[in-house]
């Protein structure tokens, strides 16, 4: 039965609402700020009214199936670990876009809510929201970087790992955390680059200016 729990956890992430949502509306996420076709592009593409409506469809998607199996015993343990990560890779390699879908922040978040009843996705909520304020306050107020978004998304979830560990949460989570982890660093890799190439290029060039 773990095969087909798999299957249509991994179906269930495939289903890019976001994208639909934004066909709908006449937008091309393609062309809005990364080309990630989730929700958050979906957001800015279309309104805070449509980009609500991706936000929780793609949680959604991440959350009921996978709390229902859950709660009905269905898996428990380390399957756990293989079933969660399912849906998330569903949504990032979604064959409905011919395997090139999204970064899975959205539908990552309700897969922590249905593991953890919310307590790492909350954890997870605060991460970001500490990881913003500091990039407002180096930025002065200024709006973040696409590349300065992913790095945030990526580290977050990386530090995410102290909090699963330090609270003794079982091993089949500390698994589906470094799977999460690992697949957010992989779909964020182009941002990561660029974001650390800026890093370096400004610190050797106050250098090398430094040095004349």
């Amino acid at each position: 039965m773990i095969v087909l729990y798999l299957i249509i956890e991994f179906l269930s992430g495939s289903l890019m609402f976001s994208y639909w949502l934004g066909r709908a509306c006449k937008k091309d996420l393609s062309t809005v700020g990364d080309g990630n076709p989730g929700a958050f592009n979906l957001w800015k593409a279309a309104g805070y009214k449509v980009g609500l409506m991706g936000v929780f469809l793609d949680f959604m998607k991440g959350y009921f199936p996978l709390v229902l199996l859950i709660n009905g015993s269905h898996v428990s343990g380390l399957s756990i670990a293989a079933v969660g990560i399912a849906p998330i890779l569903g949504h990032a390699f979604s064959p409905f876009m011919k395997f090139r879908g999204g970064k899975a922040i959205a539908v990552s978040f309700g897969v922590w809510s249905a593991v953890t009843n919310f307590r790492c996705s909350f954890a997870y909520a605060v991460i970001l929201a500490v990881l913003l304020l500091i990039a407002r306050a180096i930025t002065k107020g200024e709006p973040t970087s696409t590349e300065s978004d992913g790095v945030m998304v990526v580290l977050g979830m990386w530090m995410l790992g102290f909090y699963i560990i330090a609270y003794g949460f079982p091993y089949h989570f500390v698994l589906l955390w470094l799977q999460n982890a690992i697949l957010f660093t992989y779909k964020n890799k182009e941002k990561l680059l660029v974001f650390f190439k800026d890093i370096y290029s400004r610190y050797a060039g106050n250098g090398k200016t430094s040095g004349m």
